[in-house]
């Protein structure tokens, strides 16, 4: 049974919206559509044209967002603002009103009530090893590698992927999970890891 599922980056799925263009990297379940509003959980990039953007408002839905490119400053009326540069992030709610001011292209990460999750970016020199485990609380857990630039291996005990920029790899529940990631390129390659319990 393969634990890794590799989505290249001209399978993904890319649409406008109207401040510019996103591309969906991982929807759960998987055949869930955004517009329903009805997923567990949603992982995208997007590419914000517009200086001046109203984020779209989701009930029921808590926001992480990470620049990927650029700087952004984000408005959450009657709750706070911040100014994000490459790889830093923000977590809010998205009942909120926000706005957004600065052309960037950002990493999305949208959580209903029912599930926890992080992101992270990893500048990977040489190579780095995750242990997987579930929160007892949650039934069930995914990992999500995004990769931003450069090329990695990416292996879970004897089975190993190589992933290009613009690339998603998904591993998904197991009891334990040793999961490896090791540079493949000339440069530091970046990644973005994203995990959800749920």
């Amino acid at each position: 049974m393969s634990h890794i599922k590799v989505v290249k980056k001209e399978e993904l799925s890319t649409s406008k919206w109207s401040g510019g263009r996103t591309t969906e990297l991982y929807i759960y379940p998987k055949n869930e559509l955004y517009e329903n509003r009805n997923f567990k959980f949603r992982i995208s990039s997007a590419k914000v044209d517009l200086e001046e953007s109203t984020f779209t408002k989701l009930p029921n839905i808590k926001r992480k967002i990470m620049i990927l490119d650029g700087k952004l400053k984000l408005v959450h009326e009657n709750h706070h603002e911040i100014t994000l540069e490459k790889f830093d992030q923000d977590t809010f709610y998205a009942h909120w009103d926000t706005k957004s001011y600065g052309k960037v292209t950002d990493f999305n990460l949208m959580l209903n009530e029912n599930t926890d999750g992080i992101i992270e970016h990893i500048n990977l020199k040489d190579h780095i090893n995750f242990e997987q485990n579930n929160k007892d609380k949650y039934e069930n857990f995914t990992e999500v590698f995004y990769i931003v630039k450069g090329k990695i291996y990416i292996s879970v005990d004897d089975e190993s992927e190589l992933l290009k920029s613009g690339d998603v790899a998904i591993i998904k529940n197991s009891d334990k999970l040793n999961i490896k990631l090791e540079n493949n390129d000339t440069f530091n390659s970046h990644i973005i890891r994203t995990k959800v319990n749920y």
